[in-house]
């Protein structure tokens, strides 16, 4: 036995083990340590491969990919600095709960702590930001060391995906010679996995169930919060359960009930904007949280739920995990939410107050109305701009939205309809980095992608355009460009003018038509709405990748953003008296 015969029955079988457990999809960076785990992996005919030359932008990419999938994607990078930028995705994923299968190649252990080249301590390399960290044995070609790279494998993937999803780490040290002996690669393919890993559904004791219905029976004013989902399939569940309780249903946009053919009408969307108003504060009072997925975008219901503490808040979660920041949970249940939907739905009898949910839909209205005033504006604005592509988003599309700005607007702007349109933003750990690689990694998947964006958080990650160069990806990109942190307008620093522009407000000055060209995609810069509805409809008829530049001002924007609440806030007190 050679060290080549060892290497490749070892990583060959690992290998195999990934695509009998249904990994389908491997984001590989090159380099030569990792040489044998990339060309086993793009061996095998079960697993694409997707090359992405900058780890820091592969990892984003693998991220979109198993966002979008909702699946384990594995991704390889050499040893070294490599690795290191793998980090930023790693943390996304923790938080956001997105299953990935981190494969880091490594110096052997005699290379280490030597000066060798290429050679930095991966050991537990992420820290707490992975559910699972391992250093792989060396390769070896016995029946008990292959059986441990498939064992290993098949664990891998069960514990990346099992809920609460995220990312798994496994180090793999490697001697050379690195090449394996591809010829023999097939010798180590199974036809089932070496185990199966079963997983259950997280369900409640019927005493449990009993008594939960008995509290959301006992509340008059309850209100259902949903943040973000990772699918569609719940939607009905929730919805049957509002209209039983006759609570309304506070829908994040990532929560996926604000776009589809479920019913709507208990669905409200503008909250964000009325509640920041002091009279629909006190007049929308409840005595009961209800709340599904992760906290919801919005800081003014965030403040909402804090005035109103002494609600009872019951927060449910299929991953038995703590996603609170407002400290205000009276009961952690954890159970998976169509069971849990079912299991009160057959506890309940009656239907509750439908005038307590008639005055949530009236505002709503009312606030819905008082918005859609800003499509007489003619000026290019952030706001309107989100209000169009609720319009002209096509059926069964994915829109991908950047943090700061492009979030808070899509919240705001957002309205119910039936085009099925999934929503989806990195909002884990909310950094603006990594979410052009991330939309690409989506638009892999998911046909007529279009990421809404910054232009700073494009700048953060405009190396993820080349992965749409090299792999002829379809993709629309709305560039947003205030010249600078358009956030940062409506904080505290704002008053601060001195600094303001040096520290926060950071105007670049930057011609993004360069970029564009620089990556082969097709450009325009648009001077008007008109222009815009022509080029955005057209951008789903022409291949690859489109950028679409609006620009817009940011202290008119802020002026504009206060002049819709003070006009809301007018509004809905007539609704409210």
């Amino acid at each position: 036995m050679t060290n080549r015969d060892a290497l490749t029955a070892y990583i060959a079988s690992f290998v195999d083990e990934l695509a009998q457990n249904k990994v389908r999809h491997a984001v590989v960076s090159p380099g030569s340590r990792s040489t044998p785990i990339s060309l086993l992996l793009a061996e095998h005919p079960d697993i694409e491969v997707h090359l992405n030359v900058d780890e820091r932008s592969a990892a984003f990419f693998a991220l979109g990919l198993a966002k979008a999938l909702g699946e384990p994607v594995a991704m390889i990078c050499t040893s070294g600095t490599a690795a290191a930028n793998y980090y930023p995705a790693i943390v996304e994923a923790y938080y956001a709960r997105v299953p990935l299968l981190v494969l880091t190649a490594d110096r052997p252990h005699e290379l280490r702590y030597v000066g060798a080249p290429q050679a930095i301590d991966q050991i537990e390399l992420y820290g707490k930001h992975v559910k699972w960290s391992v250093e792989m044995a060396l390769p070896e070609q016995t029946a008990e060391m292959t059986n441990y790279a498939r064992t290993v494998g098949a664990r891998a993937v069960a514990t990346a995906a099992l809920s609460p999803a995220g990312p798994v780490h496994l180090n793999f040290p490697l001697r050379e010679p690195l090449v394996p002996d591809m010829k023999k690669a097939k010798e180590y393919r199974k036809e089932s996995s070496a185990v199966l890993i079963e997983d259950g559904v997280r369900t409640l004791a019927q005493s449990h169930v009993k008594a939960l219905a008995s509290t959301l029976t006992e509340a008059k004013r309850g209100i259902i919060v949903v943040g973000e989902l990772k699918d569609d399939s719940v939607s009905e569940a929730i919805v049957a359960l509002s209209e039983q309780l006759a609570f309304p249903i506070l829908a994040d946009p990532l929560s996926l009930l604000r776009s589809g053919t479920h019913k709507q009408e208990q669905i409200i969307e503008t909250y964000d904007t009325f509640l920041r108003d002091d009279i629909a504060k006190e007049m929308l009072n409840p005595d009961l949280v209800l709340r599904f997925g992760a906290m919801p975008v919005s800081k003014a219901l965030l403040l909402f739920l804090k005035k109103h503490h002494s609600a009872k808040h019951l927060v449910v979660d299929d991953g038995a995990g703590w996603r609170e920041p407002a400290g205000l949970a009276t009961n952690m249940i954890y159970s998976e939410v169509s069971t849990f939907c079912s299991d009160m739905l057959n506890q309940l009898s009656g239907i509750g107050d439908v005038t307590w949910l008639q005055r949530w839909q009236a505002v709503n209205t009312a606030t819905k109305e008082a918005l859609y005033s800003l499509r007489d504006d003619a000026e290019l604005s952030e706001g309107k701009l989100f209000l169009l592509l609720n319009e002209l988003m096509p059926t069964h599309s994915t829109l991908f939205v950047g943090n700061s700005m492009p979030i808070r607007d899509l919240d705001t702007f957002f309205f119910n309809n039936e085009k099925q349109i999934r929503t989806l933003a990195n909002r884990g750990a909310n950094g603006i980095d990594g979410v052009v690689s991330t939309a690409l990694g989506v638009s892999t998947v998911s046909e007529h992608t279009v990421l809404a964006i910054g232009d700073l958080s494009f700048y953060h990650d405009m190396n993820g355009l080349l992965a749409a160069k090299l792999q002829k990806q379809n993709m629309t990109i709305v560039l947003i460009n205030n010249d600078g942190g358009g956030i940062f307008s409506f904080l505290p620093q704002a008053n601060e003018k001195e600094y303001f522009e040096l520290l926060f407000g950071t105007p670049h000055g930057l011609d993004f038509a360069h970029a564009a060209a620089l990556y082969g995609a097709k450009y325009n810069k648009v001077t008007n709405w008109e222009e815009f509805g022509q080029v955005f409809t057209q951008s789903f008829t022409i291949p690859g990748l489109k950028v679409i530049e609006v620009p817009t001002e940011r202290e008119s924007n802020l002026v504009k953003h206060r002049e819709l609440w003070n006009f809301v806030s007018q509004e809905i007190k007539d609704v409210l008296s």
